[in-house]
């Protein structure tokens, strides 16, 4: 049976505070991580082979080797608790419950990259998750974690909270950034990448929070370790969010490579009222659905690419037999549509487009000629946006109208 490692302390009493964190092994991580030199850290984690959980799942270690060395380059290291996709809800409830061990890992990846100052972007609805984030770092500037010489070792960190206005968009790394320098949130061009010109054209390197919680455990127990949790091209444990027709929804740490199959029936209780599934949403509403046939793939990155999907956040979404596919797409659509930043026109104009359409059919009023202008419109949006949302917004249509054609015919 898996022990939990990221999960473990979020069930504690009082697990939010510092002197738990302390009693349970915390910011032990840092203390040794301090005696080591920023190139070791960074050639640590490289070896563990921790990729992002962001959704990209581009190698950690890799990424902050990329910051540009030199005592007169400032570095920033900006955290993502932006947490907007609809299934996902894992970074909240480890900012809720264990603010400390993200802390934990911020103090590391900073003094990895030399970096004395990191932002953290919070979801401006995250009401309580705000205020641990205050309370958190406040408590580890009183014990000497956070500010100058921290314990004793030279390195300084200093760290504030930001609160966002709710923008889906801003969960995108250079929209994020956008929105801290205080301007409209908005993708930014890459390249350049944030690593080399970020915040106010200083490298910046963005993280995820659930990657960031990985990072005190590989100080602690090695990169070999770690390595050998999971699968070879996806190491270490995942947070994943299982809601919808399910038992159990709510959130189980497994080793990547999970298959999907055992994390729906032995841990999220199985389908609901004995219904049958129909589809599953693997990673969030913006990655593809992997079907009945399906059901036994490994949670992992290449596990899922090989069937045309992604892991993305590890978002579960589970469909059961009763579920009318033409109104997912359609509530998948208008939820995209409203989040975009509009700054290009296939965004823009061809969400509503696309939204306009789909209601013609969960009306019953859509004509033959709609299905057709379903699949242009998909088309004319996939791969060409600025940024990934506008492709996100048509991947369910593609897969929706490939898989289920049945069902939009009967709507019209």
């Amino acid at each position: 049976m898996w022990q939990p490692i990221l999960t473990r302390n979020i069930n504690l009493p009082n697990a939010e505070k510092i002197t738990t964190y302390f009693d349970h092994g915390g910011y032990q991580a840092v203390r040794k991580a301090l005696t080591m030199t920023p190139a070791d850290v960074i050639d640590l984690v490289k070896r563990s082979r921790l990729r992002g959980r962001g959704g990209a799942g581009f190698p950690t270690g890799l990424k902050w080797s990329f910051v540009p060395a030199g005592a007169d380059v400032i570095r920033y290291l900006a955290v993502n608790t932006d947490e907007g996709e609809p299934g996902t809800f894992k970074d909240r409830a480890i900012v809720e419950r264990d603010p400390h061990q993200i802390i934990e890992g911020v103090i590391i990846a900073a003094y990895a990259m030399q970096a004395q100052r990191a932002f953290v972007y919070i979801r401006g609805e995250f009401f309580l998750g705000i205020k641990r984030w205050i309370k958190a770092i406040a408590d580890a500037y009183q014990y000497g974690l956070l500010g100058k010489n921290i314990l004793h070792s030279g390195f300084n960190l200093d760290i504030s909270v930001h609160r966002g206005a709710g923008a889906y968009i801003c969960g995108e790394e250079t929209a994020m950034l956008e929105s801290l320098e205080g301007k409209r949130g908005e993708p930014r061009l890459k390249p350049p990448y944030p690593v080399q010109v970020g915040l106010w054209g200083q490298p910046t390197v963005v993280q995820n929070v659930e990657t960031l919680i990985n990072v005190p455990h590989i100080i602690l127990n090695g990169a070999e370790w770690y390595a050998a949790i999971g699968t070879e091209k996806s190491s270490g444990p995942k947070i994943f969010c299982v809601s919808g027709h399910v038992n159990r929804p709510g959130i189980y740490e497994l080793p990547l490579g999970t298959p999907l199959r055992t994390i729906i029936d032995d841990y999220a209780g199985g389908v609901r009222f004995g219904h049958t599934i129909k589809a599953v949403i693997p990673g969030g509403v913006s990655t593809n659905l992997v079907l009945p046939q399906h059901l036994d793939v490994a949670m992992s990155f290449e596990g899922l690419e090989a069937i045309g999907t992604q892991l993305g956040t590890g978002g579960i979404i589970v469909m059961d037999d009763t579920t009318d596919m033409v109104e997912v797409a359609r509530r998948t659509v208008a939820f995209f549509a409203h989040e975009s930043c509009s700054g290009c026109v296939p965004c823009r104009i061809g969400g509503y487009r696309l939204l306009e359409t789909l209601t013609r059919f969960t009306t019953a009023t859509a004509a033959p000629a709609d299905l057709e202008n379903l699949q242009r419109l998909a088309q004319g949006i996939t791969g060409i946006t600025f940024c990934p949302l506008g492709t996100g917004m048509a991947n369910p249509i593609h897969t929706m109208l490939h898989h289920f054609p049945a069902e939009f015919q009967a709507h019209m």
